[in-house]
């Protein structure tokens, strides 16, 4: 995308773009979920479009915002929890693409997600192969065109009336915009976006489940809107509405459950794989007689399976065949149908009482997180938890009240979309402290007291939470300058305050100088959580303090968590 004033591609507008995008799919999300009828009637085409694009949204501003990375991290924009930046990026455009490319696709959900990631990948990746004599005009159109062929390509077996077909005649309208050699990118995505308009009006006539409801392809409507917002922020215009209602459907539970008993699969299957890329045409031949909906998406090494069958155990076989799968994800489609019609129940009843929802990096870290009333998300390297997870835990704790405690501080801009979607959309009252580790959490749910004011406790929390000096010990995996000086791989690193403060070759030496460091602006409590190979350090960090600041009471707690050996705070 060129800026206003041309020049190449602007990395401001994209982000402008991307956060007007996520906030029109937040206004039309309802809209879009009463127009799905189409391949399964669920009734979550808007909510998963929207997840799906917050995800990439959460990613690119990450890539923006944070310095140059962790050198004990070995995973892009993973963390557990110790407020230390773990992004390897920085602000440029091509790691910018990068990280936005990477988030959609963790990030995707359901069918129209999955495909809308394929979508913005392929967009973003001419973007990212453009070159300095390149018109604007010519990448963006040559990008949609590869978006649209990788999202057919990705497709099992491709429908038209449906996302695809809306994505194939704005590329196509793209194209022809830019063979005017005084194109500019604001033309390219004003075509795409008004042929984007009247694809989606010409596909009630396309499929007959959309003809006989009355309605539009919901994925293709969510396809639009992205567009729209496109055109907005290159041109400063508002598109003009379609020229005929778009339709609108309510969907009975009853109704739905007799649709999806009527032949069609029973179960959504997703979740990523890490495979070679020459292996996808197997797994994709694997797992298209056991269903429909078939969509794989991604490349280099990573990928993102969506499948409707009824053999779960057959798709997730498939994918160990392939390679290694994670982050499994079973949808019974009648039980979908029936907890939405619940939770529109909810909308209409009292919600009671006041729940903490807390992420947790390591299974001992959620034991005491659980133990203490909270429920928990689990999380760590690789596994960030998504909006998704956040607005389900805020949905099923059936609470009129609730506080967030992300504990990493790449999960707080998640927690705040979940909460004011769960605000809007639940009558629930949300709070989100912005913990950025793990003992930070623990400290504020240690002082949390439901019989408090909600305000009252959310602010004694935040405040406990903000008073708590973080640290952390960890093991550099890479060569590296950090702002202690540099390092080689196996050093030992401290961390305090999500800063790399020193660098040390003895991990109980490292540990202890972090620990007096956090000491010298005094404390009365030194809470250590002990992760996965640490091999008694917290211990000996226990002996330490004990023999050098005998009035201060220290707290072992083993949290499992991975790549940090000890997690530590002085309250």
């Amino acid at each position: 995308m060129e800026s206003p004033t041309g020049g190449g591609v602007d990395l401001a507008v994209v982000r402008r773009f991307v956060d007007v995008a996520v906030d029109a799919l937040a206004a039309a999300r309802e809209e879009i979920d009463a127009l799905n009828v189409y391949p399964v009637p669920d009734g979550d085409t808007g909510t998963n479009m929207y997840l799906t694009m917050s995800a990439a949204r959460d990613a690119l501003h990450q890539a923006c915002t944070h310095s140059p990375g962790d050198p004990g991290d070995t995973d892009t924009g993973t963390d557990t929890g110790t407020g230390t930046d773990t992004d390897t990026g920085g602000t440029n455009v091509l790691t910018a693409l990068a990280a936005f490319r990477r988030g959609a696709l963790l990030g995707a959900r359901g069918n129209s997600g999955v495909i809308l990631s394929q979508l913005l990948g392929a967009l973003v990746a001419r973007i990212g192969r453009a070159g300095p004599g390149d018109r604007n005009a010519t990448v963006m159109a040559e990008a949609m065109a590869e978006a649209t062929e990788a999202a057919y390509a990705a497709v099992g077996t491709p429908v038209e009336g449906t996302i695809l077909t809306v994505a194939k005649a704005a590329s196509d309208a793209a194209v022809r915009r830019a063979a005017n050699p005084r194109a500019r990118a604001r033309d390219v995505f004003e075509g795409a976006a008004e042929a984007a308009r009247r694809a989606l009006v010409e596909t009630r006539d396309q499929l007959e489940p959309l003809r006989a409801a009355g309605v539009v392809d919901a994925g293709g409507r969510g396809l639009s809107v992205i567009l729209d917002a496109a055109e907005t922020v290159l041109t400063g215009r508002r598109p003009i509405p379609a020229p005929a209602p778009i339709g609108t459907h309510t969907i009975p539970a009853a109704l739905a459950e007799a649709d999806l008993r009527e032949g069609g699969p029973s179960y959504e299957v997703m979740y990523l794989l890490d495979a070679a890329d020459d292996v996808v045409p197997a797994l994709r031949k694997a797992l298209a007689p056991l269903g429909d909906s078939l969509v794989v998406v991604g490349g280099e090494g990573m990928w993102n399976v969506h499948v409707h069958v009824d053999d779960v155990g057959a798709a997730v076989e498939a994918g160990i065949a392939a390679g290694r799968p994670y982050r499994i994800r079973v949808t019974h489609f009648a039980e979908q149908v029936a907890r939405q019609a619940e939770r529109a129940a909810r909308r209409g009843r009292a919600r009671s009482g006041r729940r903490i929802v807390a992420v947790s990096a390591g299974p001992g870290l959620a034991r005491l997180f659980g133990d203490a009333g909270a429920i928990v998300i689990g999380a760590g390297p690789g596994n960030r938890p998504s909006t998704g997870m956040i607005l389900e835990a805020i949905a099923e704790s059936d609470a009129a009240e609730v506080v967030i405690l992300p504990n990493d501080q790449d999960s707080v801009r998640a927690a705040r979309i979940a909460a004011q979607t769960a605000e809007e959309d639940l009558d629930v009252r949300v709070a989100v402290i912005p913990t950025e580790a793990q003992v930070q959490g623990l400290a504020a749910l240690a002082v949390h007291e439901p019989a408090r004011g909600f305000d009252a406790d959310v602010l004694e929390m935040t405040a406990t939470a903000r008073h708590t000096r973080h640290g952390a010990v960890t093991i550099a995996a890479r060569r590296a300058i950090t702002m202690a000086g540099p390092c080689e791989p196996g050093d030992v690193l401290g961390v305090i305050e999500g800063d790399f403060a020193l660098v040390g070759h003895d991990l109980t030496a490292v540990a202890t100088e972090i620990l007096e460091r956090m000491l010298g602006a005094g404390g009365e409590l030194v809470t250590l959580v002990s992760g996965t190979g640490a091999n008694g350090l917290a211990q000996r960090c226990e002996e330490y303090v004990a023999d050098r600041h005998a009035h201060v009471d220290v707290v072992v707690y083993d949290g499992g968590q991975d790549r940090y050996p000890l997690l530590m705070s002085v309250e």
